[in-house]
């Protein structure tokens, strides 16, 4: 008796449309919101850190890469760890990392919410911040093609904003304003920072980066995963950072006296006004909120991939978890989780939800280096003069420098994040019956 195949993710994405998906998910103009904050943080420095950032996320960038070739899932980091360490490890590494992505719309979501009710201000925030959730929540459920379309097209508004800002800076720096030139090394040396103060910045900035690591979590929906994703990885971090450093470098000579803000928090605002006036103002703030659809579209995508990657295994209940829509061939149930989950912006705070980022995301990043070593360097025995740096070098500084970062995390980054971790520990406890047996593992066939 012949019966129907079970629904697969499908298979439709191009080497454009993962960099596009990557890009949306990190947001390029968050760097406009977080300026302010961050040019104090470096004392007038933004440049070098942000160089500084993109080269320890290449090196994690690089990891990726090379697991993503050995293990095209879906799982992402909780694949490339279970199979490469052990089934125990993979399952707390996946646990952390779902906090990463889950808590990434519901940040989306608040600072929506508090944009447009500041503009909006009869407006209760609850109402922008539901409509929200449902039309991110309906885009992701409706299929990845059109989620992936979705986000190009924000994308593009964002890349726009970028281009525009460095015309009217150039054109701002030649008529004389800031610092009056377009070549200064200030943005990159100053005698009296220490390297100390320069590093402990970093671990904020490297969080701008996010999204090249998601992208890994569509293998089985990208066209030739093994070769379209590495560039992928390799192609997102390299454009990110080229943003940041370039934008960070006009930002810092068309408005040199950044100690002169009058709310850091805002900065980017006084910055748009001085170059652009109230109508490149007006388009910083409108595509800003664009950016958030794409990123909470993006990361939505993403941490629905990573649950349906444990459920359909039973590592997290199969029934929920591993369900596919015939229809869209989308992870339904975990789309409408991460929704509710997008619904606590409407009490939990920035910083809550920020802390529980950090931690997940640098949690995964460590293990994920050392996944490389263990897979290739140990496990299949590539140790020749080439391979060792490959698989052991490379991987084991990314390792020591992500370690480096995680360890100087805030205090609240480590409560909550070992708090969730203690719940993952406990509940790996229940499954493995007190380790007397391993957790479900993920199958490596991949999808039709």
């Amino acid at each position: 008796m012949e019966h129907s195949a079970s629904p697969t993710l499908k298979r439709s994405l191009t080497l454009k449309y993962v960099v596009f998906f990557g890009l949306a998910f990190m947001a390029p103009q968050t760097f406009f919101s977080t300026y302010g904050v961050a040019v104090h943080s470096t004392n007038g420095m933004m440049p070098i850190a942000y160089a500084i950032a993109l080269i320890v996320m290449l090196f994690t960038a690089y990891s990726y890469a090379q697991l993503v070739k050995a293990f095209p899932n879906a799982g992402a980091a909780y694949t490339f760890t279970q199979r490469s360490i052990s089934p125990h490890v993979g399952f707390i590494v996946g646990w952390t990392i779902i906090i990463d992505y889950l808590f990434s719309p519901m940040i989306s979501s608040l600072l929506i919410g508090i944009s447009l009710n500041a503009f909006f201000p009869s407006v209760p925030m609850f109402v922008w911040i539901t409509s929200f959730v449902l039309v991110i929540t309906t885009v992701n459920i409706l299929g990845i093609k059109l989620a992936a379309k979705f986000n190009t097209y924000m994308l593009f508004l964002q890349i726009f904003v970028f281009i525009l800002f460095f015309i009217l800076t150039i054109y701002g720096l030649l008529s004389g304003k800031g610092a009056g030139t377009l070549f200064s090394t200030v943005p990159f040396y100053d005698s009296e920072i220490k390297i100390p103060t320069l590093l402990s910045v970093v671990p904020l900035l490297c969080f701008s980066f996010l999204g090249f690591d998601a992208v890994t979590t569509l293998s089985e929906e990208t066209k030739d995963a093994t070769k379209t994703l590495p560039k992928a990885i390799y192609l997102i971090t390299l454009i990110g950072g080229l943003l940041f450093v370039s934008g960070s470098y006009f930002s810092q000579l068309i408005f040199p006296e950044f100690q002169s803000f009058q709310n850091p928090d805002s900065a980017y605002l006084e910055i748009a006004m001085y170059v652009g006036g109230n109508i490149f103002t007006s388009i910083v703030v409108a595509v800003g909120l664009t950016a958030g659809f794409a990123s909470a579209v993006a990361s939505g995508t993403s941490a629905s991939r990573i649950l349906y990657a444990m459920g359909r295994e039973n590592v997290l209940p199969k029934r929920i978890f591993g369900y596919l829509s015939p229809k869209y061939r989308t992870p339904v149930f975990n789309i409408l989780i991460i929704g509710a989950v997008a619904f606590s912006a409407l009490f939990l705070d920035l910083m809550t939800a920020v802390s529980f980022i950090n931690f997940g995301a640098l949690f995964a990043f460590f293990f994920v280096n050392l996944a490389v070593v263990a897979h290739y360097y140990v496990r299949q025995k590539q140790r020749s003069v080439q391979a060792t740096i490959q698989y052991l070098i490379i991987p084991l500084v990314g390792a020591a420098l992500i370690g480096l970062f995680f360890i100087n995390l805030d205090e609240h980054s480590l409560m909550l994040g070992g708090a969730w971790l203690l719940i993952g520990f406990l509940y790996l406890l229940n499954l493995t019956k007190m380790f007397r047996q391993p957790p479900p593992q993920l199958s490596i066939e991949e999808a039709s």
